[in-house]
């Protein structure tokens, strides 16, 4: 008791009447305590780590299907310029301390060059900001939305965009079915080609993702427009996530939410290098904050924000590391372009692959055309997690369930392309075999 005074309790501790004491602890943010049991893809984790340990010798042939992660190895360019770069880093005249929280010009400026202005739609570099990835942006944007926002997403879709806005407490409960209060589903089926139409009631926020995952579907122009005069009407914003565009192979297809006349005054756009130049590992992408987009406060003022977004940035982080930002460089290279191309059509080859077997023993098939996932629709009778049990049973096989992506998954799998060419092949052999 030495050096307290007495009657105070200890530290760490809150005197009841004199009688009991109990811990004094920090509140917790119970938004969290609202999330399903487990994210989609730590849950196929589990239990495949069930089924490994039970059986040892069939884990040694398990091919993995499906999480979304690339396997071949970083383009060469990109390889020689993070080298170069660390190279610089080791030398006093060379080195470089903290960069723009926005990231470099000279990637950014690049981004906006060949990934927009080349296409006819004028963004500036001052409008791109770099970031470890869109799955990190798709959280990160909720920093500068309103909690008052009534909020669209399609269903099936990634589930980051739902359980991100649990966390940041824009939701109600969970309900029986999974689905959330407070959030506006937007069936995604095959009778409507898995494009939602826009809802008949009002919205503030809108997730599209095209080419999407986990379906695959790919949006006309004409149904982007449609989305882009209804936020424009309701004042909203649409949150366009397009990490997959550089899978777009019919050239009417639009690969940006930009294309569109007007969305420049409703949209923000996320992109990542993770699919394009494997960099799921290495960490990079970026979201296109237009300066001419605004929101609204309570009090009816209109405001634009691209400053906040910006102050959020300089606030909270330092951007991306200096020889990620040389390698993402490198990409827009001549030689990197001719990589990244490479990759891309070697992904598309194992869709191809894996959407003819799946079709030979007469399961109907969607996506594998503008993306690097098959959306297949489950033989009668069987949930999307009884396919995922007998897939990995008895051929060995590693998919993600559809029903982890919204209700209206249930009844499909998504099987990703992104493998070796000689695990596409064994596993389309495999398929021949289920009955």
């Amino acid at each position: 008791m030495e050096g307290r005074p007495p009657g105070r309790p200890q530290f760490g501790t809150r005197r009841i009447a004199s009688l009991f004491f109990i811990p004094v602890m920090a509140y917790l943010n119970e938004n969290y305590l609202k999330l399903q049991a487990g994210y989609l893809f730590p849950e196929i984790a589990r239990r495949v780590g069930e089924f490994c340990e039970a059986h040892p010798e069939a884990a040694k042939r398990l091919i993995r299907c499906g999480i979304g992660d690339v396997t071949e190895p970083l383009p060469q360019a990109a390889v020689e310029a993070m080298k170069r770069a660390v190279d610089e880093l080791g030398v006093r005249e060379t080195f470089r301390g903290y960069g723009h929280e926005q990231g470099y010009e000279f990637l950014r400026s690049k981004i906006a060059q060949i990934n927009y202005c080349e296409r006819g739609v004028e963004i500036a570099a001052a409008e791109i900001f770099l970031s470890d990835g869109s799955k990190c942006d798709c959280g990160y944007i909720l920093d500068v939305l309103g909690d008052q926002n009534k909020i669209a997403i399609p269903d099936p879709v990634y589930p980051v965009y739902v359980d991100t806005n649990v966390m940041a407490g824009h939701t109600g409960q969970a309900k029986s079915d999974g689905s959330y209060e407070g959030i506006i589903y937007l069936p995604c089926r095959a009778e409507n080609d898995f494009v939602p139409k826009p809802p008949n009631e009002h919205v503030d926020i809108i997730y599209l993702c095209f080419p999407n995952n986990p379906t695959g579907a790919v949006a006309s122009r004409e149904q982007l427009t449609r989305w882009v005069e209804y936020a424009r009407e309701h004042e909203a914003i649409v949150l366009f996530d397009a990490a997959y565009e550089a899978y777009i192979s019919e050239p009417e297809i639009p690969h940006s939410i930009f294309e569109i006349p007007g969305a420049r005054e409703c949209a923000v756009e996320l992109r990542s290098f993770s699919k394009t130049g494997g960099f799921t590992g290495v960490r990079c992408g970026f979201t296109v904050m237009p300066e001419s987009l605004l929101a609204r406060t309570e009090n009816g003022r209109h405001l634009p924000l691209h400053p906040l977004w910006q102050r959020r940035w300089s606030t909270k982080a330092n951007s991306v590391s200096y020889p990620v930002q040389r390698g993402a460089e490198a990409l827009y290279s001549a030689e990197g372009r001719k990589q990244v191309r490479a990759l891309v059509d070697h992904y598309m080859g194992n869709a191809g692959i894996l959407a003819e077997a799946a079709k030979k023993i007469g399961l109907e098939v969607f996506g594998g055309r503008n993306a690097p996932y098959i959306w297949v629709k489950t033989p009668a009778g069987l949930t999307s997690w009884q396919m995922f049990d007998r897939l990995l049973n008895e051929i060995n096989v590693v998919i993600t369930p559809g029903s982890g992506f919204g209700s209206n998954g249930e009844g499909y799998i998504r099987v990703s392309a992104f493998n070796s060419r000689e695990n596409a092949e064994e596993v389309a052999r495999r398929l021949q075999s289920l009955t």
